[in-house]
């Protein structure tokens, strides 16, 4: 595969390492629980009011978005942790000087949930983090970054 559909693949995380995609449906709730998100943060980021906040199969179309978005932020930044949850979520915790001295998970609490993804993006496009094929296998990374 050449370096251009390579690239164009990456938006998109090989495996759901967090289990949030079960049974090829989002599990919002276990989203917005792994970044500790509360109702009202959940709201403002998808632009609702909070009481209409809930994670059954009446999820509001927005807040199903939203989730799936954040969703897929975490799933890329736990490949490139070969799908280590506990580092994952340090990550998200963590200040980080890249982004202003904010944790990732503020950056999406403030709604800058884009910017980020496209710092994700770029970075791992860059580092050119480990990738699991469809068997399992580990393809080579150019940082020779360990788990």
């Amino acid at each position: 595969m050449n370096n251009l559909s390579t690239s164009l693949f990456r938006t998109v995380p090989q495996q759901d390492h967090l289990g949030f995609w079960a049974d090829q449906t989002l599990n919002a709730r276990k989203v917005a629980d792994f970044l500790d998100l509360d109702k009202r943060t959940i709201a403002k980021v998808a632009d609702v009011a909070p009481s209409s906040v809930r994670f059954d199969q009446n999820i509001p179309k927005e807040v199903a978005d939203r989730l799936a978005e954040i969703a897929n932020i975490c799933e890329l930044v736990a490949q490139y942790f070969a799908g280590n949850s506990q580092k994952t979520a340090l990550w998200f915790r963590t200040k980080n000087p890249l982004l202003g001295d904010i944790s990732p998970r503020d950056m999406i609490r403030f709604g800058r949930y884009e910017r980020l993804r496209r710092f994700v993006n770029e970075a791992l496009e860059e580092n050119a983090a480990p990738v699991q094929s469809s068997r399992g296998n580990r393809a080579a990374s150019a940082t020779g970054a360990a788990s």
